[in-house]
């Protein structure tokens, strides 16, 4: 697997990113409704970061991250590397705190989520997906520039971040007088779900958190249950554009390894069924790779009866074709 990084983030770093990002981002509802509870047997209480103020979950990290950036490197600017949702994210980061930002986007990447992202101020470059070490490009562009690179998933501070997603649905789903037994989270890079274990471990110690991934890029389950981070082959569908991650990286796959319950995998006709649920139901537009946690849950994969569980609708910044397609889901 190669050497960890010593820097792994800690639930004190996710209670500092809460109280660092209360005037920066959206406190997203917790959401229910009779259907849900009624289709599944249990209590489910969804958490929608599509009503985030970039569409997406990503806004929390990438905006913890340029918070503690010296200030003597804000002159630098941003650079990062994103199918969209992070791009939009590091943009909108930058933009709110006076600094340039560039992000290379695959050349496949939605239109949606290029021309939010542009519209922050953010300068693009395209890359090849399937040959681009994206990791290689941003340090290049980085040292070309002077910036600071805030990447996707594998960073302490941008882990941290997303943390604050978990720890707000137990806080409020405490308040409403429900105990969470159960969490279903997405996972691409991982730091989405790495953050809310961190904040799940401490806030309701005992509760399962399961990684959810679509058909071809479960790496995250495959890596869990053979105990080392194991790639994606890259042939899967590209219907779940924020969730093609070739591999778990080595800070979040760290912290998950010992936290997470297990992985989960979803087919496209389950994402599609379920982005329609949240758009008739919980009158939340969802992404494809935003669904997956409502999909592993509707289709019984996270058992529900008698117990509370949590889902993270993770993002909504869907092409306007996808989501014909999935509204026309029978």
């Amino acid at each position: 697997m190669g050497s960890v990084p010593a820097a792994l983030p800690s639930f004190a770093d996710v209670q500092a990113a809460a109280a660092r990002l209360r005037a920066h981002v959206v406190r997203t509802p917790l959401l229910r409704h009779p259907v849900l509870d009624a289709l599944t047997g249990g209590t489910v209480v969804v958490k929608p970061e599509p009503l985030q103020r970039t569409g997406s979950f990503k806004l929390r990290g990438a905006m913890n991250a340029a918070l503690l950036m010296d200030p003597a490197a804000r002159q630098g600017g941003i650079v990062s590397f994103s199918s969209g949702n992070h791009g939009q994210a590091t943009a909108a980061a930058a933009h709110a705190l006076g600094m340039p930002a560039l992000v290379a986007m695959p050349s496949d990447a939605p239109a949606i989520k290029v021309e939010s992202t542009r519209r922050w101020g953010a300068e693009i470059l395209f890359f090849d997906r399937r040959s681009t070490d994206r990791n290689a490009l941003a340090a290049q562009l980085a040292a070309e520039r002077g910036a600071t690179v805030i990447p996707p998933f594998d960073h302490p501070h941008v882990i941290a971040g997303q943390g604050t997603v978990a720890l707000e649905l137990v806080e409020d789903a405490r308040a409403a007088g429900l105990p969470v037994d159960a969490l279903a989270v997405a996972a691409g890079g991982g730091g989405l779900i790495s953050g809310c274990a961190l904040a799940m471990e401490a806030e309701a110690p005992g509760a399962e958190v399961w990684a959810v991934e679509p058909e071809g890029w479960d790496d995250t389950r495959r890596s869990l249950e053979a105990g080392r981070r194991v790639s994606n082959d890259g042939a899967g569908s590209g219907l779940c554009d924020a969730l093609l991650s070739m591999l778990p990286g080595e800070l979040t796959f760290a912290l998950n390894q010992p936290r997470l319950a297990g992985g989960l995998v979803v087919t496209e006709a389950e994402i599609l069924r379920a982005m329609r649920f949240a758009f008739e139901h919980l009158k939340v537009v969802a992404e494809p790779g935003g669904a997956v946690a409502l999909a592993a849950v509707l289709a019984g994969k996270l058992p529900a009866p008698g117990r509370v569980v949590g889902v993270v609708i993770s993002g909504g910044n869907v092409d306007p074709a996808v989501f014909a397609r999935a509204l026309a889901e029978p």
